[in-house]
């Protein structure tokens, strides 16, 4: 039985992807483990959007290259964004590579890595540049390149881990909002959405099996449908879409990442309200505080706009956790629009932020402006806006301690495999000790301490339900 090995660099929705892969492979009779040595198949799955990412999944790429020595028949794969945009390039930086397939050939993955194993062909498939300088190495060859438009369907069975409780569900791909430092449109194509009962039956059949929460996953998750469903009493396909998962039976926690400001419309302000299993947390990318350098990212609302928009949800839902994303240095950002952006965290105080130096992305807009910024200076904004960050997180996190919360355990920390961790309605995360096996049900803690980043407590009520105090 041969064996499979795949490493998920950025988002959820890469690490959807990557699950969808390792079913189709799983289904095929391969087998999967946790080492590349003892894989016959390695797979990155890649992401495109910091230069950091790249940086890594080459580099990791690159120190396969001495298992491809020792073991020639061991099949080497790039999945995912990077594939997508630079294709056939990634072979010449990693000879030894078999495999490039781009975002929208995931649910393919399968039929090449047989295709490879059975005769170690290198198969570069659905990326946007297909390459001609391998053209003349017989094990080379061009298979399914360019979109497909159906792909955002063809795959919507998940596999689960034992008492896995939390799924992600992607609900669309792609983007059209060209925000002119992302290269997701390039990677991702244009928005496509799936139907409302294909979503729901997935839904469904994950609570079946045990699932208690779900993530809605889109590159714009708020602007899902606009193109393809009408508005239905003033609801847009989106909330149309929240209510509709909400009524699952069994269903007790839903989420949705990442949203944009401008979808963000009084009918889904109100789901707050209506809607109980809707948690207590919204992840809101803000990017900057300063309007001038909003307008040259192309986000096409002011820090004013955001700041109501905040007050706004807040007032809806009480208590509810904010989070967002913000990008420093920026080209052409000055003292003064970083100093803009440094007074919206402080005014909205946020319960935690990804805080990311602005990195070009090639074919990208923002790559190309004037008046970059200095890495230098980067580096020292970021590591300002993560103290005034991590201080708001540890003022907030301190309000809890004594206070018992309900969190849902999803097993071990991954960095203290003594202890359990889970999470509260606003996606705090909880680590506690107990000699009970927790995973995938309701826990009520007591927090007794806190830092920044997790609380801690002690368990006082195994297979809580529904009983505890959300937060």
């Amino acid at each position: 039985m041969p064996k499979f090995f795949i490493k998920t660099y950025g988002c959820q929705m890469n690490e959807r992807d990557s699950e969808q892969v390792a079913h189709s492979l799983i289904e095929r009779g391969y087998e999967r483990v946790e080492n590349e040595r003892d894989a016959d198949v390695v797979l990155l799955n890649t992401c495109s959007v910091r230069d950091m990412a790249d940086q890594k999944a080459l580099g990791k790429m690159g120190m396969l290259g001495r298992i491809a020595k020792e073991r020639p028949h061991v099949v080497f794969g790039f999945l995912g964004c990077m594939a997508q945009a630079r294709g056939a390039e990634l072979l010449e930086h990693s000879p030894h590579v078999d495999l490039v397939v781009g975002t929208q050939k995931f649910h393919r993955v399968a039929d090449y890595v047989d295709e490879i194993v059975a005769r170690k062909c290198v198969v570069v498939a659905g990326t946007d540049d297909p390459g001609h300088s391998r053209m003349d190495d017989p094990r080379f060859s061009i298979v399914d390149v360019g979109e497909e438009t159906g792909s955002q369907s063809t795959i919507r069975e998940q596999p689960l881990a034992p008492k896995q409780a939390t799924a992600f569900v992607s609900i669309m791909q792609g983007c059209n909002m060209h925000c002119t430092f992302c290269i997701v449109p390039m990677t991702r194509g244009a928005e496509r959405s799936r139907p409302i009962d294909e979503i729901v039956a997935e839904v469904r059949q994950l609570v079946s099996q045990g699932v208690k929460e779900v993530t809605l996953l889109g590159q714009i998750v708020n602007l899902y449908g606009r193109h393809e469903f009408p508005k239905v009493e003033n609801k847009s396909p989106f909330v149309q879409l929240l209510g509709a998962v909400h009524e699952v039976d069994g269903l007790q926690r839903l989420r949705f990442t990442s949203p944009h400001p401008i979808g963000f419309r009084e009918d889904l302000i109100d789901a707050y309200r209506r809607l109980p299993k809707l948690v207590d947390h919204l992840h809101l990318p803000v990017q900057s505080g300063s309007n001038k350098i909003l307008k040259a990212m192309h986000r096409t609302y002011t820090a004013e706009k955001y700041i109501e928009l905040i007050g706004n949800v807040r007032r809806a839902r009480p208590g509810i956790a904010v989070t967002t994303d913000i990008i420093v240095g920026f080209p052409g950002e000055t003292d003064e629009d970083y100093a803009q952006t440094r007074k919206l965290v402080e005014e909205v105080e946020f319960d935690n932020a990804f805080v990311f130096r602005y990195s070009p992305r090639r074919d990208t807009p923002a790559a190309e402006m004037p008046d970059q910024v200095d890495d230098s200076i980067k580096e020292a904004r970021n590591h300002d806006l993560l103290q005034v960050v991590d201080a708001s997180a540890q003022r907030i996190n301190e309000r809890l301690i004594g206070r018992t919360l309900q969190i849902l355990c999803e097993g071990p920390s991954k960095t203290n495999r003594s202890r359990l961790m889970g999470r509260t309605r606003t996606h705090k995360i909880v680590l506690f000790e107990s000699n009970e096996d927790c995973a995938g049900t309701f826990v009520d803690v007591h927090i007794e301490r806190a830092t920044g980043f997790s609380l801690y407590g002690t368990p006082v009520n195994i297979q809580a339900g529904i009983s505890a105090v959300a937060a």
